[in-house]
Protein backbone atom coordinates (compact mmCIF):
# COMPACT_ATOMS: atom_id res chain seq x y z
CA UNK A 1 0.00 0.00 0.00
CA UNK A 2 2.75 2.45 0.97
CA UNK A 3 4.73 1.63 -2.16
CA UNK A 4 1.62 2.15 -4.30
CA UNK A 5 0.95 5.57 -2.74
CA UNK A 6 4.55 6.71 -3.22
CA UNK A 7 4.52 5.52 -6.83
CA UNK A 8 1.24 7.29 -7.54
CA UNK A 9 2.51 10.50 -5.95
CA UNK A 10 5.51 10.33 -8.27
CA UNK A 11 3.20 9.96 -11.25
CA UNK A 12 1.13 12.90 -9.99
CA UNK A 13 4.20 15.13 -9.91
CA UNK A 14 5.13 14.12 -13.46
CA UNK A 15 1.58 14.81 -14.68
CA UNK A 16 1.43 18.22 -13.01
CA UNK A 17 4.80 19.29 -14.41
CA UNK A 18 4.03 17.89 -17.87
CA UNK A 19 0.64 19.61 -18.09
CA UNK A 20 2.09 22.92 -16.91
CA UNK A 21 4.87 22.84 -19.51
CA UNK A 22 2.44 21.83 -22.26
CA UNK A 23 0.10 24.70 -21.44
CA UNK A 24 3.02 27.12 -21.45
CA UNK A 25 4.00 26.07 -24.97
CA UNK A 26 0.41 26.15 -26.25
CA UNK A 27 -0.35 29.60 -24.84
CA UNK A 28 2.76 31.04 -26.47
CA UNK A 29 1.94 29.50 -29.83
CA UNK A 30 -1.69 30.60 -30.17
CA UNK A 31 -0.86 34.29 -30.48
CA UNK A 32 0.33 37.36 -28.65
CA UNK A 33 -1.85 38.99 -25.94
CA UNK A 34 -0.47 42.38 -26.96
CA UNK A 35 -3.29 42.81 -29.47
CA UNK A 36 -5.81 42.56 -26.62
CA UNK A 37 -3.88 44.62 -24.10
CA UNK A 38 -3.33 47.58 -26.43
CA UNK A 39 -5.95 49.64 -28.30
CA UNK A 40 -6.43 49.16 -32.02
CA UNK A 41 -4.73 52.46 -32.85
CA UNK A 42 -1.50 51.46 -31.05
CA UNK A 43 1.69 51.90 -33.07
CA UNK A 44 4.23 49.23 -33.86
CA UNK A 45 6.65 50.86 -31.43
CA UNK A 46 4.13 50.60 -28.60
CA UNK A 47 3.52 46.95 -29.44
CA UNK A 48 7.23 46.20 -29.49
CA UNK A 49 7.70 48.04 -26.19
CA UNK A 50 4.96 46.04 -24.47
CA UNK A 51 6.29 42.75 -25.87
CA UNK A 52 9.71 43.64 -24.46
CA UNK A 53 8.18 44.59 -21.12
CA UNK A 54 6.37 41.22 -20.89
CA UNK A 55 9.39 39.30 -22.14
CA UNK A 56 7.58 37.99 -25.20
CA UNK A 57 10.29 39.15 -27.57
CA UNK A 58 12.77 36.61 -26.19
CA UNK A 59 13.24 33.19 -27.81
CA UNK A 60 10.67 30.64 -26.65
CA UNK A 61 13.30 28.32 -25.20
CA UNK A 62 14.54 31.04 -22.81
CA UNK A 63 10.98 31.86 -21.78
CA UNK A 64 10.40 28.16 -21.13
CA UNK A 65 13.51 27.92 -18.98
CA UNK A 66 12.36 30.91 -16.89
CA UNK A 67 8.93 29.33 -16.53
CA UNK A 68 10.39 26.00 -15.42
CA UNK A 69 12.55 27.79 -12.87
CA UNK A 70 9.52 29.63 -11.52
CA UNK A 71 7.48 26.42 -11.49
CA UNK A 72 9.97 24.81 -9.12
CA UNK A 73 9.65 27.82 -6.81
CA UNK A 74 5.84 28.01 -7.29
CA UNK A 75 6.33 31.47 -8.74
CA UNK A 76 4.30 32.19 -11.88
CA UNK A 77 5.05 35.90 -11.83
CA UNK A 78 2.66 38.80 -11.76
CA UNK A 79 -0.68 38.66 -13.50
CA UNK A 80 -0.60 40.87 -16.58
CA UNK A 81 -4.23 41.73 -16.01
CA UNK A 82 -4.43 42.30 -12.23
CA UNK A 83 -0.77 43.16 -11.51
CA UNK A 84 -0.65 40.77 -8.54
CA UNK A 85 1.06 37.39 -7.94
CA UNK A 86 -0.77 34.94 -10.21
CA UNK A 87 -0.80 31.96 -7.84
CA UNK A 88 -2.06 34.13 -4.99
CA UNK A 89 -5.04 35.24 -7.09
CA UNK A 90 -5.94 31.63 -7.86
CA UNK A 91 -5.68 30.54 -4.23
CA UNK A 92 -7.89 33.45 -3.15
CA UNK A 93 -10.66 32.26 -5.48
CA UNK A 94 -10.52 28.56 -4.58
CA UNK A 95 -12.33 28.69 -1.17
CA UNK A 96 -15.49 30.13 -2.75
CA UNK A 97 -15.59 27.42 -5.42
CA UNK A 98 -14.68 24.73 -2.90
CA UNK A 99 -17.54 25.78 -0.65
CA UNK A 100 -20.05 25.81 -3.50
CA UNK A 101 -18.96 22.52 -5.08
CA UNK A 102 -18.67 20.51 -1.85
CA UNK A 103 -22.05 21.67 -0.58
CA UNK A 104 -23.58 20.87 -3.98
CA UNK A 105 -22.22 17.32 -3.84
CA UNK A 106 -23.52 16.84 -0.30
CA UNK A 107 -27.00 17.90 -1.45
CA UNK A 108 -26.72 15.70 -4.56
CA UNK A 109 -25.62 12.64 -2.57
CA UNK A 110 -28.28 13.04 0.12
CA UNK A 111 -30.99 13.19 -2.54
CA UNK A 112 -29.72 10.82 -5.24
CA UNK A 113 -28.32 7.87 -3.29
CA UNK A 114 -31.61 6.98 -1.54
CA UNK A 115 -33.53 7.53 -4.79
CA UNK A 116 -31.13 5.27 -6.69
CA UNK A 117 -31.46 2.52 -4.09
CA UNK A 118 -35.24 2.87 -4.09
CA UNK A 119 -35.42 2.65 -7.88
CA UNK A 120 -33.18 -0.44 -7.91
CA UNK A 121 -35.28 -2.14 -5.25
CA UNK A 122 -38.43 -1.68 -7.35
CA UNK A 123 -37.17 -2.21 -10.94
CA UNK A 124 -39.69 -1.61 -13.70
CA UNK A 125 -42.23 0.02 -11.39
CA UNK A 126 -43.83 3.41 -11.94
CA UNK A 127 -41.60 4.80 -9.21
CA UNK A 128 -38.53 3.46 -11.00
CA UNK A 129 -39.55 5.01 -14.31
CA UNK A 130 -40.34 8.37 -12.72
CA UNK A 131 -37.05 8.47 -10.82
CA UNK A 132 -35.08 7.40 -13.91
CA UNK A 133 -36.75 10.07 -16.04
CA UNK A 134 -36.04 12.67 -13.39
CA UNK A 135 -32.38 11.63 -13.17
CA UNK A 136 -31.95 11.78 -16.96
CA UNK A 137 -33.60 15.20 -17.02
CA UNK A 138 -31.22 16.42 -14.37
CA UNK A 139 -28.24 15.23 -16.40
CA UNK A 140 -29.44 16.84 -19.64
CA UNK A 141 -30.69 20.21 -18.40
CA UNK A 142 -28.04 22.97 -18.62
CA UNK A 143 -27.03 24.21 -15.18
CA UNK A 144 -27.03 27.87 -16.23
CA UNK A 145 -30.65 27.54 -17.41
CA UNK A 146 -31.63 25.97 -14.09
CA UNK A 147 -29.89 28.85 -12.33
CA UNK A 148 -31.78 31.42 -14.39
CA UNK A 149 -35.10 29.73 -13.65
CA UNK A 150 -34.34 29.59 -9.93
CA UNK A 151 -33.42 33.27 -9.95
CA UNK A 152 -36.62 34.16 -11.79
CA UNK A 153 -38.87 32.25 -9.39
CA UNK A 154 -37.22 32.40 -5.97
CA UNK A 155 -35.15 35.58 -6.15
CA UNK A 156 -37.04 37.94 -8.47
CA UNK A 157 -40.55 36.55 -7.98
CA UNK A 158 -40.64 35.53 -4.32
CA UNK A 159 -37.67 37.51 -3.05
CA UNK A 160 -36.46 34.68 -0.81
CA UNK A 161 -32.86 34.71 -2.00
CA UNK A 162 -30.37 37.08 -3.60
CA UNK A 163 -29.84 37.10 -7.34
CA UNK A 164 -26.04 37.33 -7.06
CA UNK A 165 -23.23 37.87 -4.62
CA UNK A 166 -21.34 35.95 -1.98
CA UNK A 167 -21.17 35.74 1.79
CA UNK A 168 -24.51 34.61 3.29
CA UNK A 169 -26.80 31.60 3.17
CA UNK A 170 -29.22 33.53 0.96
CA UNK A 171 -26.43 33.91 -1.60
CA UNK A 172 -25.50 30.22 -1.38
CA UNK A 173 -28.79 28.33 -1.75
CA UNK A 174 -29.64 28.96 -5.41
CA UNK A 175 -26.18 28.35 -6.92
CA UNK A 176 -25.86 25.21 -4.78
CA UNK A 177 -29.13 23.80 -6.10
CA UNK A 178 -28.23 24.75 -9.67
CA UNK A 179 -24.86 23.03 -9.46
CA UNK A 180 -26.24 19.96 -7.66
CA UNK A 181 -28.71 18.93 -10.35
CA UNK A 182 -26.21 17.31 -12.76
CA UNK A 183 -24.23 15.25 -10.19
CA UNK A 184 -27.51 14.28 -8.52
CA UNK A 185 -28.81 12.83 -11.79
CA UNK A 186 -25.55 11.03 -12.55
CA UNK A 187 -25.18 9.59 -9.05
CA UNK A 188 -28.81 8.44 -9.02
CA UNK A 189 -28.38 6.63 -12.34
CA UNK A 190 -25.09 4.97 -11.38
CA UNK A 191 -26.50 4.05 -7.97
CA UNK A 192 -29.54 2.45 -9.58
CA UNK A 193 -27.57 0.42 -12.13
CA UNK A 194 -24.94 -0.68 -9.64
CA UNK A 195 -27.45 -1.63 -6.93
CA UNK A 196 -29.65 -3.44 -9.42
CA UNK A 197 -26.65 -5.50 -10.51
CA UNK A 198 -25.72 -6.34 -6.92
CA UNK A 199 -29.26 -7.28 -5.90
CA UNK A 200 -29.26 -9.91 -8.65
CA UNK A 201 -26.05 -11.54 -7.43
CA UNK A 202 -25.96 -14.96 -5.76
CA UNK A 203 -24.59 -13.66 -2.46
CA UNK A 204 -27.73 -11.53 -2.02
CA UNK A 205 -29.92 -14.57 -2.63
CA UNK A 206 -27.83 -16.51 -0.10
CA UNK A 207 -28.11 -13.74 2.47
CA UNK A 208 -31.87 -13.66 2.11
CA UNK A 209 -32.03 -17.46 2.34
CA UNK A 210 -30.17 -17.25 5.65
CA UNK A 211 -32.96 -15.10 7.02
CA UNK A 212 -31.25 -11.71 7.05
CA UNK A 213 -33.64 -8.77 7.00
CA UNK A 214 -33.84 -6.60 3.89
CA UNK A 215 -32.20 -3.62 5.57
CA UNK A 216 -29.06 -5.66 6.30
CA UNK A 217 -29.03 -7.17 2.82
CA UNK A 218 -29.30 -3.81 1.12
CA UNK A 219 -27.15 -1.54 3.27
CA UNK A 220 -24.55 -3.93 4.65
CA UNK A 221 -23.99 -6.17 1.64
CA UNK A 222 -25.33 -4.78 -1.65
CA UNK A 223 -24.65 -1.10 -1.02
CA UNK A 224 -21.08 -1.77 0.09
CA UNK A 225 -20.32 -3.59 -3.15
CA UNK A 226 -22.13 -1.01 -5.27
CA UNK A 227 -20.24 1.91 -3.71
CA UNK A 228 -17.05 1.82 -5.86
CA UNK A 229 -18.96 2.70 -9.03
CA UNK A 230 -20.59 5.65 -7.28
CA UNK A 231 -17.25 6.75 -5.82
CA UNK A 232 -15.77 6.81 -9.32
CA UNK A 233 -18.59 9.03 -10.56
CA UNK A 234 -18.28 11.37 -7.59
CA UNK A 235 -14.52 11.62 -8.01
CA UNK A 236 -14.74 12.46 -11.71
CA UNK A 237 -17.50 15.05 -11.28
CA UNK A 238 -15.91 16.59 -8.20
CA UNK A 239 -12.60 17.04 -9.99
CA UNK A 240 -14.26 18.56 -13.05
CA UNK A 241 -16.29 21.05 -11.02
CA UNK A 242 -13.39 22.13 -8.84
CA UNK A 243 -11.37 22.50 -12.03
CA UNK A 244 -13.75 25.12 -13.44
CA UNK A 245 -16.79 23.33 -14.91
CA UNK A 246 -18.86 25.23 -12.35
CA UNK A 247 -18.12 28.46 -14.25
CA UNK A 248 -21.60 28.79 -15.91
CA UNK A 249 -23.31 28.71 -12.51
CA UNK A 250 -20.73 31.05 -10.99
CA UNK A 251 -21.22 33.45 -13.88
CA UNK A 252 -25.02 33.45 -13.55
CA UNK A 253 -24.90 34.19 -9.81
CA UNK A 254 -21.87 36.46 -9.81
CA UNK A 255 -20.05 33.98 -7.60
CA UNK A 256 -16.40 35.04 -7.13
CA UNK A 257 -14.97 31.59 -7.64
CA UNK A 258 -12.34 29.78 -9.65
CA UNK A 259 -14.62 29.14 -12.63
CA UNK A 260 -15.27 32.81 -13.34
CA UNK A 261 -11.57 33.52 -12.87
CA UNK A 262 -10.67 31.02 -15.62
CA UNK A 263 -13.15 32.61 -18.04
CA UNK A 264 -11.82 36.10 -17.35
CA UNK A 265 -8.23 34.88 -17.64
CA UNK A 266 -8.82 33.31 -21.05
CA UNK A 267 -10.60 36.43 -22.24
CA UNK A 268 -7.65 38.63 -21.24
CA UNK A 269 -5.01 36.11 -22.44
CA UNK A 270 -3.20 36.54 -19.15
CA UNK A 271 -0.49 33.89 -19.56
CA UNK A 272 0.93 33.88 -16.00
CA UNK A 273 -2.52 33.69 -14.45
CA UNK A 274 -3.68 31.03 -16.91
CA UNK A 275 -0.61 28.92 -16.19
CA UNK A 276 -1.25 29.23 -12.44
CA UNK A 277 -4.87 28.17 -12.99
CA UNK A 278 -3.83 25.09 -14.96
CA UNK A 279 -1.23 24.20 -12.31
CA UNK A 280 -3.87 24.29 -9.57
CA UNK A 281 -6.32 22.32 -11.75
CA UNK A 282 -3.71 19.62 -12.37
CA UNK A 283 -3.08 19.29 -8.62
CA UNK A 284 -6.79 19.08 -7.84
CA UNK A 285 -7.53 16.43 -10.46
CA UNK A 286 -4.55 14.23 -9.64
CA UNK A 287 -5.15 14.36 -5.88
CA UNK A 288 -8.86 13.55 -6.26
CA UNK A 289 -8.04 10.63 -8.57
CA UNK A 290 -5.55 9.30 -6.03
CA UNK A 291 -8.00 9.60 -3.14
CA UNK A 292 -10.70 7.94 -5.25
CA UNK A 293 -8.44 4.98 -6.04
CA UNK A 294 -7.42 4.55 -2.42
CA UNK A 295 -11.02 4.69 -1.20
CA UNK A 296 -11.94 1.57 -3.20
CA UNK A 297 -10.14 -0.59 -0.70
CA UNK A 298 -12.34 0.66 2.13
CA UNK A 299 -15.44 -0.82 0.48
CA UNK A 300 -13.99 -3.83 -1.29
CA UNK A 301 -11.21 -5.63 0.64
CA UNK A 302 -10.53 -7.80 -2.42
CA UNK A 303 -8.86 -4.80 -4.08
CA UNK A 304 -5.10 -4.97 -3.58
CA UNK A 305 -2.63 -2.20 -4.31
Amino acid sequence: MFRYVVLRLGYCVLVIVGVSLLVFVITHLIGSPVDIMLPLQATDEERAQLEHQLGLDRPLIYQLMDFASGLVRLDFGLSWWQKEPALGIVLERMPATFQLVVLSFIVAAVVSVPLGILAAYHPGSTLDRVLTAGALTGICVPTFWVGLMLVTVFAVGLGWFYTSGYGTIRHLVLPTLSLAIVPAGRIAQIMRFSMLDQLNQQYVTTARAKGLDERTVIFKHALKNAAPAVITTVGVDLGRMLAGISSPVEHVFGWPGFGTLILDTIQHQDFPLLQACVFVVAIIVTVINLVTDLSYGLFDPRIKY
